[in-house]
């Protein structure tokens, strides 16, 4: 894969939207590409619809209550984009979160953040938001934890590998920082563990990727998300690079176990593809 050229970044107005600028500025300057910052969040007629029926003036204040919303994130992108001119800001989507999905599909790589339910700003998105816009999109997707620091990623990588679409996926869309990584460690779990990650290590190398250590983890897959937590801990990883994997049943997006987990308890920085 090239380096990618088109960044699609999602804002919001949770505490962690000034990593994400400031992780995106990074990567515009590494990779020389261009970042469209999109405000994206539910309205407040969506988050509170009984406004609707309500007098005029409630109305009203539900719309001052977007265009603060809209300001608060402007200024913190302003602060934080620090005069780059490879961050470009669009206004907000009348459609919110749905319209955000749709813009993916023009980006290499997106830049999103984890659910972080104790933020008081969560109720800005729809809680599927974030597997919604990996799933439908297909577009690989950095996405950030909600707490830690964030520093410089991609100079000792991990990648969670598995021979699926999804996982292959995941390994061509994190090229670019394998190929500069300082070290690369590769870990499979289940049957024919050894043998998968013997063939990936073969195709990397031919890829340029070097300093490349296998992890075989034998025959039993449970709980893999946890363990790959555990693991790139261990390794003091600052990237995971892992498939995504999802569908959508009855209107409810369900993930695979170790995509949820990853969703919900990441402390890392995570690549990740559908």
């Amino acid at each position: 894969m090239q380096t990618p050229k088109s960044i699609l970044l999602h804002l919001d107005g949770s505490v962690r939207t000034a990593e994400r600028i400031k992780l995106a500025r990074q990567l515009a300057e590494t990779f020389d590409a261009e970042v469209t910052a999109q405000p994206c969040t539910l309205s407040a007629l969506m988050r509170y619809p009984y406004a609707i029926e309500a007098a005029a003036e409630a109305v009203a204040i539900m719309q001052e209550i977007d265009k603060d919303a809209r300001d608060k994130m402007y200024a913190t992108f302003m602060t934080h984009s620090a005069g780059s001119q490879r961050l470009r800001w669009i206004e907000p989507e009348s459609d919110g979160p749905w319209r955000f999905g749709r813009r993916a599909l023009y980006a290499d790589l997106l830049i999103l953040g984890q659910r972080d339910r104790n933020d008081p700003m969560d109720g800005e998105l729809p809680g599927d938001f974030l597997p919604s816009v990996l799933v439908q999109s297909g577009r690989p997707a950095l996405v950030l934890p909600y707490a830690g620091p964030i520093g410089p990623i991609g100079r000792n990588v991990l990648v969670a590998w598995k021979e699926t679409r999804e996982s292959a996926r995941a390994v061509t869309a994190a090229l670019p920082w394998l190929r500069q990584a300082a070290r690369v460690h590769a870990v499979a779990y289940g049957e024919g563990a050894e043998t998968s990650l013997q063939s990936l290590q073969n195709y990397l190398r031919a890829q340029g990727v070097q300093n490349m250590a296998l992890h075989p983890a034998g025959d039993n897959d449970d709980d893999v998300g946890n363990k790959l937590l555990s693991l790139a801990s261990d390794l003091s990883s600052d990237l995971l690079v892992m498939g995504c994997y999802g569908h959508s049943r009855a209107r409810e997006w369900v993930m695979g176990g170790a995509t949820l987990s990853m969703l919900q308890w990441m402390t890392l920085p995570v690549l990740m593809s559908h």
